[in-house]
Order: structure tokens, then sequence, then C-alpha cells
């Protein structure tokens, strides 16, 4: 069997840290975003503050953040949550996943099996 690699040619950016802020892996959409692979580097000395400070306060509390953002007029949603291996917090995962200015939001409603 063939391990799946979903991310790998996904239309949106992945990138993965570990507890330390190394990044682990790019896929190729991140490291078309960033001009290179990061693979190896600290993801701390790659932002700026406030983005550092934040970044730190995430990895310590292991929450998500999730924002968007706008560059060179392309929207983009961020997300940012911790991966966990086998139980453990392993690091970061960062989804940058560009979106259209306006878009459709829906409401739906809960549906319970019974």
């Amino acid at each position: 069997m063939t391990e799946l690699d979903w991310s790998k040619e996904f239309g949106s950016a992945v990138t993965v840290c570990d507890v330390q802020g190394i990044v682990v892996y790019m896929n190729e959409k991140a490291e078309k975003t960033y001009g290179r692979s990061l693979v190896g580097r600290n993801l701390l000395d790659c932002h700026p503050e406030p983005a550092r400070t934040k970044l730190v306060e995430l990895m310590k509390t292991r929450a998500v953040n999730t924002y968007t953002i706008e560059k060179n007029r392309v929207k983009k949603l961020i997300h940012q949550a911790p991966w966990i291996n086998k139980g453990e917090y392993a690091g970061m995962v960062e989804l940058s996943i560009e979106i259209p200015f306006e878009m459709s939001h829906f409401i739906r409603a809960s549906k319970i099996a019974e």
C-alpha cells in the first residue's frame, strides 16, 4: 500500500514545525509561496514582531489561531493549529488558503441521526 501524501501537491500552502519551531515539512505550494524551502530553519527567525511573540504564545499554549490577510491583492485564510503525533504535542501546522474577497457564508442546521 502506498502512503497517501495528500498535502504534497495540495493547492494551498502547508507548513509544519516541531515543538522547537524547526520547520520539518513544507509542501510544494508553501515552498513556491516563500520562494524556497525553509525546512531546517526555525520559524521564529522567519517572523518579525509582533508575529514572532504570537507564534511563541501559540506554541506554548498549543492554541489555534485563524485569521485572514491581504497581500499583493490576494486574500488568504491562515489557520495555525497544533499537530499531535501518537497522542503527544508535536508542533504546529499552518495552512495558508487563498480565498475570494467576497464569498458565500451558510448557516446549516444540525442534523442528529436517530
